[in-house]
């Protein structure tokens, strides 16, 4: 399966694409098992039908508890959702409100230029590896995708789709067994799927004299994002598999039945 026919035909929610047909330790990960995507507050009721034929019952959000609150999730007939707050112990999280730095151009050029945005995005990744909220936020991730009481497919998210939803993916894919170029081909796919959906907002910048390159290092996605996270595992854990038995308290019941439940 090509990345491109991975995207699910809906739009109403960004980013949105299954896991499946990627090559993992095995064989591959099967079809409508296991999906990711930005938010899903404004999911129409047409594909909200879709994703229910699709087999989606259960909807994990990686969103902060008021993201959640101020755009609430709508899902598909008969789903459930349950939020993993992965930034509920980062003191950044709220005051990095980067719509408060699109409303101030010298604050957000003070922000985001000179490479501060894109150093700014390596931190943020490494806190979603080392923070005690993420570390536990993750864990669940993992523990329900091995539960056998949920029934049909899952789908995780976040806000846009590619910062925390792309870590549990990359580790998704990782614990799988998939090769390095498979994990960052799906990772960086979200600047194809992701970043075509803000050109509307780019150009307002533009015409408001804002650089719009300014803000693409934290609207897209880069290596150096995932490499940092993946370094922090190494160094803090030893290597992934550390970070999925140490950080995440993860054992090998659990190990085997995520690859028992996703790969065909």
């Amino acid at each position: 399966m090509t990345m491109l026919n991975r995207r699910v035909p809906i739009t109403s929610v960004l980013n949105m694409r299954d896991l499946g047909g990627l090559p993992v330790a095995g064989g591959v990960i099967a079809s409508n098992r296991v999906f990711r995507s930005g938010a899903l507050a404004e999911l129409s009721p047409d594909d909200a039908e879709l994703m229910a034929e699709r087999g989606i019952q259960t909807i994990l959000d990686f969103r902060t508890g008021s993201e959640a609150a101020s755009a609430p999730d709508r899902v598909p007939s008969g789903a459930t959702t349950e939020l993993l707050d992965v930034l509920s112990d980062s003191p950044a999280a709220a005051a990095g409100n980067i719509a408060e730095l699109l409303a101030d151009p010298p604050r957000l050029a003070a922000a985001l230029g000179d490479g501060h945005g894109a150093t700014m995005l390596r931190g943020s990744y490494r806190e979603i590896v080392s923070l005690p909220s993420a570390r536990a936020a993750y864990a669940r991730f993992f523990r329900d995708i091995a539960d056998p009481s949920r029934e049909g497919a899952l789908l995780f998210h976040c806000t846009a789709g590619k910062d925390r939803t792309g870590w549990a993916a990359a580790a998704l894919l990782t614990m799988l067994g998939a090769d390095e170029a498979t994990i960052h081909a799906d990772y960086l796919q979200t600047n194809d799927d992701f970043l075509p959906a803000m050109r509307p907002l780019l150009n307002q910048l533009e015409a408001a004299g804002i650089d719009p390159a300014l803000v693409l290092p934290v609207m897209g996605v880069e290596e150096s994002y995932l490499e940092a996270a993946y370094a922090e595992a190494t160094s803090t854990y030893g290597s992934m598999q550390g970070y999925f038995t140490t950080a995440l308290g993860l054992d090998e019941g659990v190990l085997d039945a995520v690859r028992a439940r996703l790969v065909a």
